[in-house]
């Protein structure tokens, strides 16, 4: 059955996502995205301006999806705050696995290769961080509320720092194609916070 118009959009999107977080952009060809999908590149430019513009695409298509699974896990009042964030590395481990530990996170991935990339991804990139930070701060200064961190905790910087060492347990995960490292990260964030 053929594809409706705006269907060929999203599957490029979706498989975009699939590559993506697997290899980056840069080893990544548009070749490789079309044959997967089975779509003529002439479609592709028809969606898309270039490689860069369904790059972005692909990061924002993203990153919504994370900052929802950050919300429904963050903002879930029936666990305390600090247990909501066990919740995302649980999520987090189940993921590497199901994918057997070839993709990881694709803000992470692109992040590794900002140097290659155009400018426009270095933006974007710290933007993403940026919504990840605003949203962990807001259930760590919940977590202070509780009781779980204490009352001079500097949030912001707490969820800075987890989202920098989070990108670096994600990529050890894949090295080691094990959870062992993301069980490491949390544990020592934990202890520290």
């Amino acid at each position: 059955m053929p594809r409706e118009h705006g269907d060929t959009r999203e599957v490029l999107l979706h498989c975009g996502v699939e590559i993506l977080t697997a290899q980056g952009l840069t080893a990544t060809g548009i070749d490789t995205v079309l044959k997967r999908v089975g779509v003529p590149k002439g479609s592709f430019y028809h969606y898309f301006d270039s490689k860069e513009s369904f790059g972005l695409e692909v990061l924002q298509r993203y990153a919504e999806y994370f900052a929802r699974r950050l919300d429904r896990r963050l903002l879930d009042e029936d666990q305390l705050p600090l247990q909501r964030l066990a919740g995302i590395v649980e999520d987090a481990k189940a993921g590497m696995i199901k994918y057997d530990f070839e993709r990881g996170c694709l803000v992470g991935n692109l992040g590794q290769e900002v140097g290659a990339l155009p400018d426009s991804f270095r933006a974007e990139l710290q933007a993403v961080l940026a919504d990840w930070k605003q949203r962990l701060a807001a259930c760590l200064r919940l977590a202070v509320e509780a009781g779980q961190l204490r009352l001079d905790t500097d949030c912001d910087k707490l969820a800075e720092f987890f989202w920098i060492g989070w990108e670096g347990a994600v990529l050890r995960a894949k090295l080691d194609r094990s959870v062992h490292p993301l069980d490491v990260f949390i544990d020592g964030f934990l202890e520290r916070a």
